[in-house]
């Protein structure tokens, strides 16, 4: 099934620029959300006790782990402080 999943993925990438653009920033925003949820999760602490460490709403942390579309860096940052970790950014080749 993951295999039918790739294939439809990459041909429609091929066909489709826009589809091609708006997937790749998805699934990097995806894959930030997946990181701090997995941090948390790693760490013992449910999304309230996260949200009162970083004096945010149960909400926002929810929305930060779930679609973590234009979430700012500072934001990011607070938050793996709060998780006992430090923020790395490194640029890679495209």
């Amino acid at each position: 099934m993951k295999d039918d999943l790739d294939k439809y993925i990459s041909r429609r990438k091929t066909r489709d620029a826009k589809f091609a653009e708006r997937f790749e920033s998805g699934y990097q925003e995806l894959k930030i959300g997946v990181l701090l949820r997995q941090a948390r999760e790693n760490a013992g602490i449910t999304q309230e006790d996260l949200a009162r460490r970083t004096k945010t709403a149960k909400s926002a942390i929810s929305r930060l782990e779930n679609h973590a579309e234009d979430v700012r860096l500072s934001t990011i940052e607070r938050v793996a402080h709060a998780l006992g970790k430090n923020l790395v950014i490194q640029l890679v080749k495209a």
